[in-house]
C-alpha cells in the first residue's frame, strides 16, 4: 500500500498490507493510529519487505520523503528507513562510497525528519528498526520495542546522523547487541530502558559504537563520533558481563575489512573505528532482571 497522505486510524483497525512511504510526493505523510495494528502478528519480515518502508526513490535524481509521522501504532515486523541502497540494492551505494563527499551525498538523498512516537514494534526476525545510510533527523520517542531479532533491535547505519532515541523501552530478544551505531554520528540516545538479557540468561551488549569496515565492499567514510549516550538504564541478568556501552567495539576485527581496499578515504585507509568525541554519562546497569 503506497501512502502519500497522513492517514488516521482508530482502535480495532488493522492494516495487513505493507506500507510504502516513498519519494518526495510522500512528504508530510504518515499514520496516526490511536492503537491500530499495522502488519500481521507473527508474520516474518525481511530486509526487502519490511512492514513499513520509508524510502527514497531514484528518478534521475534522488527523490526523498520528509516530515513523516508514525504515531500510536502497533507494528508487527519492522520499520526500515533508507535512501541510497533501499531494498538491499547495494551497487549504487558501493559506487558512491568510492568517491569523495560520500557522506554528504547520502544524507542529501535519504529520508529526513521522520518521527516515530508512542509506537510499539513487535519484531518477527529482521531488525525491528533499521535506520539506513544517510538518514538524518529521525526520532524514536516514548515507544516500546519487543519480540525477536536475528540481529540487533535498532541499527543506525553508516553515514547517518543527528537521530534521537529517547525515553523508550527496548526489550527485544536479539542475537547480538541491542543497538548498533555503525559509522553513525551526532546521535542522542537518552533516557531509554534497555534489556540486555531478554529471553535468556546471557547478557547481550547494549549500545556498541563501531565502523563496519569493508562489508559488501563499501567504504565507510564517517566515524561513530560525537554521539551522546546518557541517562539510560540497562537491565541485566546476574550471569556474565554486562557491556552496556562499548565505544570502539570492533577496531577492524572483521575478515571482510580489506574488501574496500584501494581508495584514499575512510575505512579503505584505516580499518579502525575512529570513535571520538562521544559523551557516555549517567548510565546505569541494574542486575537481576
Amino acid at each position: 500500500m503506497r501512502l502519500t497522505c497522513r492517514a488516521r486510524l482508530g482502535p480495532g483497525d488493522q492494516v495487513t498490507r505493507r506500507v510504502l512511504i516513498e519519494g518526495a510526493e510522500a512528504s508530510g505523510a504518515g499514520l496516526i493510529c490511536d492503537g491500530a495494528v499495522i502488519g500481521r502478528a507473527g508474520q516474518a519480515t525481511t530486509t526487502r519487505t519490511p512492514t513499513i518502508a520509508i524510502w527514497s526513490r531514484r528518478d534521475g535524481h534522488w527523490s526523498r520523503p520528509r516530515n513523516i509521522l508514525i504515531q500510536g501504532c502497533h507494528v508487527h515486523g519492522a520499520i526500515r528507513v533508507w535512501g541510497v541502497g533501499a531494498g538491499q540494492r547495494m551497487d549504487e551505494l558501493r559506487r558512491s562510497s568510492y568517491r569523495a563527499d560520500h557522506t554528504h551525498r547520502l544524507q542529501a538523498a535519504a529520508p529526513t525528519s521522520v518521527r516515530l512516537e508512542d509506537v510499539r514494534i513487535t519484531g518477527t526476525g529482521s531488525i525491528p528498526l533499521y535506520v539506513g545510510p544517510g538518514v538524518t533527523g529521525l526520532s524514536l520517542t516514548g515507544s516500546r520495542l519487543e519480540g525477536r531479532s536475528v540481529s540487533t533491535a535498532i541499527y543506525l547505519d553508516a553515514e547517518s546522523g543527528l537521530n534521537v532515541l529517547s525515553d523508550n523501552i527496548i526489550a527485544v530478544r536479539t542475537d547480538r547487541e541491542v543497538i548498533a551505531v555503525d559509522g553513525s554520528a551526532g546521535n542522542v540516545i537518552t533516557g531509554n530502558t534497555i534489556a540486555l538479557s531478554e529471553g535468556g540468561l546471557t547478557n547481550r551488549g547494549g549500545v556498541f559504537l563501531y565502523r563496519n569496515c569493508g562489508e559488501d565492499g563499501i567504504v565507510r567514510h564517517q566515524t561513530p563520533s560525537n554521539n551522546r549516550i546518557t541517562g539510560n538504564t540497562f537491565h541485566a541478568s546476574w550471569f556474565g558481563p554486562a557491556r552496556a556501552v562499548v565505544v570502539g567495539s570492533r577496531e577492524g576485527d572483521r575478515r571482510y575489512c580489506d574488501a574496500d581496499a584501494g581508495h584514499p578515504f575512510g575505512s579503505s585507509q584505516d580499518d579502525g573505528d575512529g570513535a571520538t568525541g562521544n559523551l557516555v554519562r549517567d548510565n546505569r546497569v541494574e542486575r537481576g532482571f
